[in-house]
């Protein structure tokens, strides 16, 4: 249960912190947000995900923000909330704007918050959807809090036994999990979808890569039928191998490609918090 949040400048008590009905993050959803993982109170990979929400921030056409204002917040969340595992999230929005999708004058608004987490199976479930990302879409790529199309699908995931749905792009390529990045094995060897599948550049998806090695491939939606293997990768996931797909069994889950994914990046991870 979160204590205290970050809300304009200073920590709130939790039922006390209250943002506009007039924010444009609720009324239009124009936002950007980031998920961190946090360890025993520190924040994982943080200058990695802070990048990331002033690149979003920039593709939204958001004020630049102060990024040493966000991590000071985070950190002190992160004192006021102790937890041993944690999901923090930064939010920060178009502010107190007319009820429209033109922004006002207020200037943005920056939310920090926390809860507390459990750490997440080895294996999951997961199914395809038939809706589509649209990968030359003004948001592509963007974390932004416009997530309608990703509560739909993950609501068929959960409707199914399942905790994430699989998309394909508008021209029928794998392309991304509702809040995660995919990655295949096909022939023995890991491939993962390029960013220009319209997938967002998951920091998760970018240390496997660095750490484990996958080949950026553009692959059509239906390799899901015959990869070896499949996995998940997420902040809260970190490396998580698929049991099943739809109705297809894995059998085996993790198999030895992911196995050793999911051993090197819990080692790194371990040596080194803000990578």
């Amino acid at each position: 249960m979160t204590l205290a949040i970050w809300l304009d400048g200073s920590l709130r008590e939790a039922d006390s912190a209250q943002v506009s009905v007039f924010d444009h993050g609720l009324t239009v959803g124009d936002g950007v947000f980031e998920t961190v993982k946090a360890v025993d109170g520190r924040a994982f990979a943080l200058t990695r995900h802070l990048h990331r929400l002033a690149g979003s921030a920039r593709g939204l056409g958001l004020p630049e923000p102060d990024l040493d204002e966000v991590r000071r917040a985070c950190e002190a969340v992160l004192h006021a909330n102790p937890a041993p595992l944690g999901r923090l999230r930064i939010t920060y929005t178009g502010g107190v704007s007319p009820l429209g999708s033109d922004r006002g004058t207020a200037g943005p608004t920056l939310v920090v918050a926390l809860v507390d987490t459990d750490r997440r199976p080895d294996t999951t479930a997961v199914v395809t959807v038939p809706w589509t990302r649209n990968e030359r879409g003004a948001l592509a790529g963007l974390k932004t809090t416009s997530y309608g199309e990703n509560v739909v699908a993950l609501a068929r995931a959960r409707e199914h036994g399942a905790s994430e749905a699989l998309f394909g792009n508008t021209v029928g390529r794998l392309c991304e999990g509702t809040g995660s990045n995919v990655f295949v094995v096909l022939d023995g060897e890991l491939h993962t979808p390029p960013l220009a599948s319209g997938c967002l550049a998951g920091i998760t998806r970018q240390l496997v890569l660095d750490w484990v090695g996958a080949k950026e491939t553009d692959l059509p939606f239906d390799v899901l039928e015959r990869a070896e293997e499949i996995f998940l990768t997420s902040t809260t996931r970190d490396v998580q191998a698929v049991h099943r797909l739809d109705d297809r069994p894995l059998s085996g889950a993790p198999g030895p490609v992911t196995g050793e994914a999911m051993r090197i990046f819990a080692e790194r991870a371990a040596d080194d918090l803000d990578p």
